[in-house]
């Protein structure tokens, strides 16, 4: 599942094989962008932002969203993809490569001085060169709604999904369903921190330390299965903002209190 730790990765991958050179294909799948060309441009860098991708071309930006499914590949220019051609919503090529986006959930072509009225609102970057921890505990603990609500609203803090949610309240023993204005929110920012760090660079996620299949997660996709910490069975329920952005939840009735 795509989320910060996975977006940033990607940003990484996209800005070591397009940075510096010239974009020599650029086909936008979409309805706004289709019409916009950024051909003979050159790429100056691409940066992840939460869970956005913002690819710099000349004085342009291609913005992203991977959601839940999206995806970027980088092929060389002879090299058959991987998905099927109509899969594809953004396709940025040069001499060398071809970044192709696939089933991306939001895709636009923006002037790169505009790129604050899409991540404007975005609250501290886990993993940006920014990331204020004291603003990212402030926004958490004025926030009534349930910690795991609240943990993965993007606007007090950017880059944790529904999976970095559920583990990270079994690592802190917190429900939740707590509020979060109640919860320890400096020591759970720094939890989230050090988690989302330790698993930034590898392309397989573990929250337990373990990377064998089945073994990677304490509680999340768990529901009836023995809390691997101390065996009582793991819950699971649905919880949201609201009942149409309900998202699962899992936790241990013992361990988290």
């Amino acid at each position: 599942m795509p989320e910060g730790d996975t977006v940033f990765r990607t940003a990484q991958r996209l800005h070591a094989a397009l940075a510096g050179d010239e974009v020599t294909r650029f086909d936008i799948r979409v309805p706004g962008s289709a019409t916009a060309d950024l051909t003979g441009i050159h790429v100056r860098e691409v940066v992840a932002r939460g869970k956005h991708l913002l690819m710099r071309i000349g004085e342009s930006t291609l913005h992203s969203h991977l959601k839940m499914e999206g995806e970027w590949h980088v092929y060389r220019a002879d090299q058959r993809w991987r998905k099927p051609g109509f899969a594809a919503r953004a396709i940025v090529g040069t001499r060398r490569v071809d970044a192709v986006g696939f089933d991306l959930a939001l895709v636009e072509v923006l002037p790169t001085g505009d790129e604050e009225r899409v991540v404007g609102h975005l609250g501290p970057d886990l993993l940006g060169p920014d990331w204020d921890a004291a603003e990212a505990a402030r926004r958490l603990g004025a926030d009534d709604r349930a910690i795991h609500v609240a943990v993965q609203d993007q606007r007090n803090l950017a880059g944790l999904g529904n999976e970095y949610a559920n583990e990270l309240l079994f690592v802190r023993g917190i429900l939740p369903t707590t509020p979060a204005s109640e919860v320890d929110a400096v020591a759970l920012v720094d939890t989230a921190s050090r988690m989302i760090g330790a698993n930034r660079d590898r392309p397989q996620r573990t929250f337990t330390g373990d990377t064998r299949r089945g073994r990677q997660n304490w509680v999340y996709r768990r529901a009836g299965k023995p809390c691997l910490r101390c065996g009582t069975l793991i819950e699971g329920s649905q919880l949201g903002a609201s009942p149409t952005a309900e998202r699962i939840v899992f936790w241990c009735p013992t361990c988290q209190r």
